[in-house]
């Protein structure tokens, strides 16, 4: 009997009429002839709430499931399944409130919907995280209404489902169908072979003037009684290299996501692309201290690998290190790379204190560095002022926008390749550098 009293609700059509009843009872002060009316029409009021709890509660006659990907997939819009089966023998309106994780902060779902007999139903909805990590979702609550429709009967189900956003894998794939396709890079750069000195053995061939003696094989020379040469062409299989900066910097939240979190993204799509491409794809991630190393790799279980290791960064409220970086690459890359350093400076200042150190690791290394426009200042610069304040604040922000416009001038001016993006356009823009690079044969 408490259970039945738990899951009994009343409608607003209930309430509605007990208003009207009240006012019956009131009018009939001023008009006795009414009031046997209205007695009989409360005993007809209670009857039908009998009837209908007894229908709704004579068996349990609805079932419901939440069905959830087996992860979602972070920043982009992500399908809940709720499938409905009404085993009564009467149509119904339900009413489903799902108790989605607190990380949404939404406490107002509602979705209605109307029911046949023996029918069964799916609803779909969906939910874009802004953070990584385990999401909880708890009951999901179901009220029944009969079409007298002056009780409602709650059901609960699929209590305390777990699911772990990871970085954006539907981006990934996204961006991998344009990649083949060949649509993501309109630089009109044409990718050309060239003949190289690496250790990657192509043929023996005879020797003709201007090739490099180094070169000479002197066992074929001697069996066909001419100089013969050994050619070698360029690496297919090259390094490549995200390295993450994880702290402070890159806490800043454009449009609910963090810079780390735009980094990630991107990192993610730009490694399905390397091992595409049939290069090593590897990670490191730091801050005031290494916090993940993976060494590049073109094995098909590297790309989870770094799917479980991204999903699992966090930034930090410390300042990053980059001598400790410039230190841990010397001392773990040892193969020229092509490295894609993830970062933020907001001002000139910054970045001058970390100039020697990536200079020092574009010496050994291809380095690109990427670093992100705060469109919130570039929104204050396209704005009509008028007033003295209003003024003052663009002044700033231009301020800050040609710092960031000056930071692309000076590592271009020390040869340090670079990106400034806004953070929504980080990934292709990321990717299209790298396949830029490619097609100069910069690596």
């Amino acid at each position: 009997m408490l259970k039945i009293f738990r899951s009994l609700y009343f409608t607003q059509r209930f309430f509605y009429l007990i208003a009207i009843f009240a006012l019956s009872f009131l009018a009939s002060h001023y008009f006795t002839a009414i009031y046997p009316y209205a007695w009989l029409a409360v005993l007809v009021f209670l009857f039908l709430i009998l009837a209908d709890t007894v229908l709704l509660f004579k068996e349990n006659s609805l079932q419901a499931e939440r069905i959830l990907p087996e992860k979602f997939s972070n920043s982009d819009p992500n399908e809940v399944k709720i499938k409905l089966h009404n085993k009564y023998s009467v149509p119904l309106s339900l009413e489903l409130i799902d108790e989605m994780p607190v990380q949404f902060q939404k406490r107002d779902f509602l979705k209605e919907t109307e029911i046949k007999s023996r029918e069964r139903k799916k609803i779909n909805y969906f939910l874009i995280p802004k953070e990584r990590g385990v999401y909880t979702f708890g009951k999901l609550n179901v009220y029944a209404i009969s079409k007298l429709g002056l009780v409602k009967r709650r059901f609960t189900f699929c209590k305390n489902q777990d699911v772990k956003v990871y970085p954006s894998f539907i981006q990934m794939k996204k961006y991998d169908f344009l990649a083949i396709d060949n649509k993501i890079s309109q630089i009109g750069l044409k990718k050309i072979r060239r003949i190289g000195h690496t250790m990657e053995f192509e043929q023996i061939k005879n020797y003709v003037l201007g090739d490099d003696i180094r070169t000479i094989n002197w066992k074929a020379t001697a069996k066909n009684n001419h100089l013969m040469v050994n050619q070698y062409q360029d690496e297919k299989s090259q390094p490549i290299y995200n390295i993450i900066d994880a702290s402070r910097v890159m806490k800043m939240p454009f449009n609910g996501l963090k810079l780390l979190d735009y980094a990630i993204n991107s990192s993610l799509a730009i490694s399905n692309i390397v091992l595409k491409k049939h290069d090593k794809i590897g990670l490191l991630t730091f801050s005031h201290k290494l916090i993940n190393f993976m060494s590049a790799s073109s094995r098909k279980a590297q790309l989870q690998q770094i799917l479980e290791y991204l999903y699992n960064i966090n930034t930090k409220f410390l300042d990053a290190d980059f001598g400790m970086l410039y230190a841990q690459i010397k001392r773990r890359i040892n193969q020229r790379s092509l490295i894609l350093l993830y970062t933020n400076f907001e001002h000139i200042s910054g970045l001058k204190r970390q100039l020697p150190y990536l200079k020092m690791i574009n010496r050994s290394h291809l380095l690109v560095v990427v670093f992100f426009e705060n469109t919130e200042v570039s929104k204050i610069t396209e704005q009509h002022s008028d007033q003295l304040g209003d003024i003052y604040e663009q002044t700033v922000a231009t301020d800050f926008v040609t710092d960031k416009q000056l930071m692309v001038k000076e590592l271009q001016k020390h040869g340090i390749q670079t990106i400034l993006t806004k953070p929504e356009e980080l990934t292709v823009n990321s990717i299209n550098k790298y396949l830029e690079i490619k097609a100069r044969g910069l690596i």
